[in-house]
C-alpha cells in the first residue's frame, strides 16, 4: 500500500469511535442540540409575546405555534387588549397544557416590560423566549411632511421597545433552576424588508426597523458567551392589522392577485409563516442562529425592484 493510501485509510479511521453501527464499522455518534425534530419545539419553555391582540396578527399566530409546540406559559401582551382575553380562551380551548397570560401595556414602558419579565422569573424560575413583535406603521408621509415627534414616536414604538425587551429579558435568561440547568434563551425582534432594503415603507418606518436589525447585530456580541441569542424578523407584505386596508382595497378592487407581485412568489404572505419562522428561531433547533436579520418576505430582498414584463 503506498503511502498516500495508508494516510487516507489512517484519516477515515480518525473519524471513526463508539457511536452507531455502520457494517462491520462503528461511526462517531452525531452530536445534537435539540431535542428530535418530531418532537414539540417549545416544550417546557416560557415565552413573552408583544404585539398579541390583533386577530390578524404576527403575535397571534406567534401565541399558537408556542402553545401547539409544548411552551409551558405564554404571556400574549399588547397595548391594546380589546382581544387578548379571547385569544387567551381560544389558546387554552385548544392546547390545554399551556397557561396563558394576559397583560395590557406600552411595549416601550420600562416599567412595564420589568414587570412581566419579573412576573415570569416569579411564577416559574425562567424566561426563555421574548418576542418584541409590537409596532406601528406611523406617518405615512413624503419625510419632509413628517413631524419630528411624529418620527420619534415611531423610533420609540418600534425600536425602543425592543432595546427594552432585550435589555430585561437577557438577564432573566440566565437564570438557571431546577428546569433549566443551563442560562439560554431567545429574543427575537420584528423588524421589516423596510429596514434592509428602500421602498418597502415610509422614512420613519424604515429607520425603526433598520434600528431592530443593528440592534439584533450589535447586542448578539454584548451577549457573547451568556447562552442568550438575539435576531431581526424581517418580514414583507404580510396580511396583518395594520396592512389590513391594502389587502381590502385590492380585493374591492378585484386586483388582489397584484398583492406581492414584485416578490418571486407573486403574493402576499400570511402572519403564520411568520409565525413558524418565529417559532423555530425560539426553539433549541436555532440554538446556532444569532445577531442574523431574516427576511421571510417571498424573496422580495432577494432582488432588486422590476416591472414585470418589462426587463427590455
Amino acid at each position: 500500500m503506498s503511502e498516500s493510501a495508508k494516510r487516507r485509510l489512517q484519516a477515515t479511521a480518525n473519524h471513526l469511535a463508539p457511536g452507531s453501527s455502520s457494517g462491520t464499522e462503528t461511526l462517531a455518534a452525531i452530536v445534537k442540540v435539540a431535542p428530535e425534530s418530531t418532537t414539540p419545539r417549545a416544550a417546557g419553555k416560557v415565552v413573552v409575546i408583544t404585539g398579541a391582540n390583533s386577530l390578524l396578527g404576527i403575535g397571534r399566530a406567534s401565541a399558537h405555534q408556542f402553545a401547539q409546540n409544548g411552551a409551558k406559559a405564554v404571556y400574549i401582551c399588547d397595548y391594546d387588549d380589546t382581544n387578548l382575553d379571547a385569544h387567551k380562551h381560544e389558546i387554552v380551548a385548544a392546547y390545554p397544557g399551556v397557561e396563558v397570560h394576559t397583560r395590557q401595556f406600552d411595549a416601550a414602558d420600562e416599567k412595564a416590560v420589568q414587570e412581566v419579565v419579573g412576573d415570569a422569573l416569579m411564577r416559574y424560575g425562567r424566561l426563555d423566549v421574548f418576542f418584541a413583535n409590537a409596532g406601528t406603521i406611523g406617518p405615512n408621509q413624503l419625510f419632509s411632511q413628517v413631524e419630528a415627534d411624529d418620527f420619534m414616536e415611531t423610533m420609540r414604538v418600534n425600536s425602543l421597545s425592543v432595546f427594552l425587551a432585550a435589555k430585561h429579558a437577557s438577564p432573566a435568561m440566565q437564570k438557571t433552576s431546577p428546569s433549566k440547568p443551563h442560562p439560554s434563551g431567545s429574543i427575537i425582534a420584528t423588524a421589516s424588508v423596510a429596514g434592509l432594503r428602500s421602498n418597502a415603507g415610509d422614512t420613519s418606518y424604515s429607520a425603526s426597523k433598520a434600528a431592530v436589525i443593528s440592534m439584533a447585530q450589535t447586542i448578539s456580541y454584548q451577549l457573547a458567551g451568556t447562552g442568550v441569542r438575539i435576531n431581526a424578523l424581517c418580514p414583507g407584505l404580510i396580511e396583518t392589522g395594520m396592512t389590513a386596508p391594502v389587502f381590502e382595497a385590492a380585493r374591492a378592487r378585484g386586483t388582489i392577485k397584484k398583492v406581492g407581485q414584485l416578490n418571486p412568489l407573486k403574493r402576499g404572505g400570511h402572519a403564520d409563516e411568520i409565525a413558524r419562522v418565529a417559532l423555530f428561531l425560539g426553539s433549541d433547533e436555532a440554538s446556532y442562529v444569532n445577531g442574523q436579520a431574516w427576511a421571510v418576505d417571498g424573496g422580495l430582498s432577494a432582488g432588486h425592484p422590476y416591472v414585470p414584463g418589462r426587463l427590455g
